[in-house]
């Protein structure tokens, strides 16, 4: 039984960095640095999901415009259409979203509203966790 997003929010905290989506790259960038994360949930109104900036927006916009495109607005590089998950979904249906897309982060929604978020770091200790527990039941099992 692959544990849930709800479990991992549960232990992780819901804590998410957020940023409007007139920020500008560089201050998005001095973001990401500050928290130490890769990706920040750009925010609408009312805690509404619009887009998504990672590390890797940032590379695109520095080979595309060189550094100069330091000023615009996140808006104009961040991925609009967001793969976002309830509370609800296994970590073995996120695990294989994110590998076959290609994303390290997925936002979690509760009612429309940003609530979370998971990392592939997050998805990959909660594997070992079960694997371990797991084995742990099977050692008992044999000893018993």
């Amino acid at each position: 039984m692959s544990a849930s997003v709800k479990s991992i929010l549960e232990e992780k905290g819901r804590n998410v960095v957020t940023v409007g989506p007139s920020v500008t790259l560089a201050e998005a960038a001095k973001v990401l640095y500050e928290n130490k994360i890769g990706a920040v949930v750009v925010v609408g109104m009312e805690g509404r999901i619009v887009g998504i900036f990672t590390e890797r927006d940032v590379v695109t916009a520095i080979g595309r415009n060189g550094p100069e495109g330091m000023g615009q607005p996140v808006s104009t590089v961040m991925t609009a259409n967001v793969y976002r998950c309830s509370e609800e979904a296994t970590i073995n249906d996120l695990m294989e979203v994110m590998s076959s897309r290609r994303f390290r982060h997925v936002p979690v929604e509760k009612a429309g509203k940003l609530c979370g978020i998971i990392s592939i770091g997050d998805v990959v200790k909660s594997r070992i966790r079960e694997i371990e527990l797991e084995a742990e039941h099977i050692k008992a099992y044999i000893a018993g």
